[in-house]
């Protein structure tokens, strides 16, 4: 006799998604993966300017600030056949890199990272051993007794005024947790810590961008300009400033995330054999080092792995009808042509037929429709993107930087190469790309700088800018590698208006519905057989969860015509 939990909402995360998992003799039997956010971004953007779009679609999210909005403008210029000058390609570069730091950091400790660490346990450990253990891991200057034992302290009166504040509903004392005080206490002081270091290093977007959130782009380059004596422009003061940040950033990195995550890693080696799900990957390939129309310079490879077969990496082609297609067979849509049909981006529909229960309810009708995710196939294929399919695939092409972090690591936990197929690799895959993106930010800096030092300032390519030397007709796609995964935006203009524009995420990748072969998606299949301890408190389903850092917002909250929610539901 199976019994099925609700989790909703699942916390940590950006947007609503909610989990409903029948448990039987201790473990995951099945399990669905419900968006219950409804996106319409597609139906916003109808008619308007294609060079505005990156300006709308920028708002999908505010997490991965800047990944929408890269994506549109590189779709745009696809379309209209425009080539970019190497700086904007640099900057473009930089602000990906920043992007990538900042979020994998605040992803392991704020949102992750309290699925390993007890931080009630923390109060247990002794300072002393702590500042020791902390210095024979790194470098870091702030490992002190006294910093521990102030720390210490300071967690010790919120716990015992009840008052734990951001960490009040986890869940404290939990069976599954397995840390030592010591490391646990580790694990808080740098929660904090990157608390303080993240809001610096987003300073970089805004330099380039003009602010962050949602920075600026714009289609042929970049709206920033470089003037090493100009106040208003990139000038040498600015420049200076970003590779400071860079700088920190990489020692953060390399000091605090890399040493924190391979201390937690070490007390789970189990979960390297859990949550790893498909066990096929997909990469659209970024940052290019030869302009974006040459893949075969992207630092991120692109391809796909099947069946977990390292042995061979598929080529993927964006513009393929049979390649890519959404289906919606278990999505609140609707198709002219059928519900069992799959439509390539360039030919997609976004018609909202909701048929789910009316809320407040129980369950969800999974027999039918229960979310408000398409589901993506490439190939037929359900796939995984994201941190883990990136390396994964940089390391089966035999990219030697890929292959020295990867064998490494595997060294240090003292594991084989197929625990990367896991919860525990897909975590430990999101450290390993920062780690490299950290080091990547510095050559394109110094790009950057040598490209001035040669007299080349030139930000923007302006000659197809105006609509009247666009075609009568033209389609375009572009795609970025967003820190969740493949991110695909396709556009269709005519008379020099957007007459379609789809977007198909990485979390509808992984968090997606059946497809009508009954196959599940990422989240779905790597929940399975997962071990749950106690089902009121189902910590294990978070871990494998949160491992993907879900990202709901490629949707808006949905609402009646009073302004009220419709998607309340019990939390259970």
């Amino acid at each position: 006799m199976s019994q099925r939990i609700v989790i909703d909402p699942i916390t940590r995360i950006e947007g609503h998604l909610r989990i409903e998992a029948d448990i039987q003799n201790g473990k995951v039997s099945d399990v669905y993966s419900a968006g219950t956010m409804v996106r319409l971004l597609e139906e916003i953007l109808r008619g308007r300017d294609p060079r505005d779009a990156w300006a709308y679609v920028g708002r999908v999210c505010g997490v991965c600030t800047s990944t929408h909005s890269l994506a549109s403008v590189r779709t745009v210029e696809d379309a209209l056949g425009i080539v970019i000058p190497p700086n904007a390609e640099i900057v473009r570069n930089l602000m990906f890199a920043t992007l990538y730091m900042h979020d994998h950091v605040v992803h392991f400790y704020h949102l992750h990272a309290l699925d390993w660490v007890d931080v009630v346990n923390a109060l247990k450990a002794d300072p002393k051993k702590t500042s020791e253990l902390a210095q024979s891991i790194s470098n870091w200057p702030k490992s002190s007794v006294g910093y521990f034992s102030d720390l210490q302290k300071r967690i010790g009166k919120f716990v015992e005024s009840g008052q734990l504040g951001i960490f009040t509903n986890g869940y404290w004392g939990h069976s599954a947790y397995k840390l030592p005080p010591e490391v646990n206490l580790i694990g808080l002081a740098h929660y904090l810590e990157a608390l303080e270091w993240q809001k610096e290093i987003v300073k970089i977007q805004t330099i380039f961008g003009g602010k962050n959130p949602h920075p600026n782009y714009l289609v042929g380059g970049m709206a920033c300009a470089i003037g090493l004596d100009d106040v208003s422009a990139i000038n040498a003061e600015r420049l200076a400033y970003i590779k400071q940040l860079l700088d920190d950033g990489k020692r953060f990195i390399e000091q605090v995330y890399i040493p924190d995550l391979l201390a937690v890693a070490s007390f789970y080696k189990d979960w390297g054999a859990i949550g790893g799900g498909l066990g096929n990957y997909l990469v659209y390939g970024d940052l290019p080092t030869n302009g974006f129309r040459d893949p075969s310079s992207f630092k991120f490879p692109a391809g796909a792995i099947l069946n977990k077969d390292l042995s061979k990496v598929h080529e993927v082609n964006m513009r393929e009808d049979s390649e890519i297609q959404e289906f919606i067979n278990k999505s609140w849509y609707t198709y002219e042509g059928g519900d069992n049909v799959g439509l390539h981006p360039w030919k997609g529909e976004t018609k909202l037929n909701y048929t789910g229960p009316k809320p407040p309810y129980e369950n969800l009708n999974t027999e039918e429709k229960y979310s408000f995710l398409k589901t993506p196939r490439w190939k037929g294929h359900a796939m995984e993107v994201g941190p883990l399919a990136r390396v994964l695939v940089g390391y089966a092409k035999g990219i030697p930087e890929f292959k020295e972090v990867v064998d490494a690591t595997i060294k240090h936990l003292d594991v084989p190469v197929t625990a990367l197929f896991s919860t525990l690799g897909r975590t430990a895959a999101r450290g390993l790309e920062a780690q490299l993106v950290a080091n990547w930010a510095q050559e394109f800096y110094d790009q950057l700088i040598q490209n001035i030092k040669l007299g080349d300032t030139r930000m923007a390519n302006t000659e197809k800018f105006q609509p009247e030397t666009w075609p009568a007709q033209a389609k375009g796609v572009g795609h970025a590698e967003a820190p969740r995964g493949a991110l695909g935006h396709w556009i269709v203009i005519e008379d020099q208006k957007i007459a379609n524009y789809q977007l198909v995420v990485p979390t509808t990748w992984n968090a997606s519905p059946r497809d009508p072969q009954g196959q599940m998606s990422a989240y779905e299949a790597a929940l399975m057989d997962t071990p749950i301890a106690d089902p009121e408190k189902p910590v294990e389903i978070l871990r494998t969860v949160h491992s993907f850092d879900p990202c709901m917002a490629c949707a808006v909250h949905l609402y009646d015509e009073e302004g009220k929610h419709l998607s309340r539901v019990k939390v259970l």
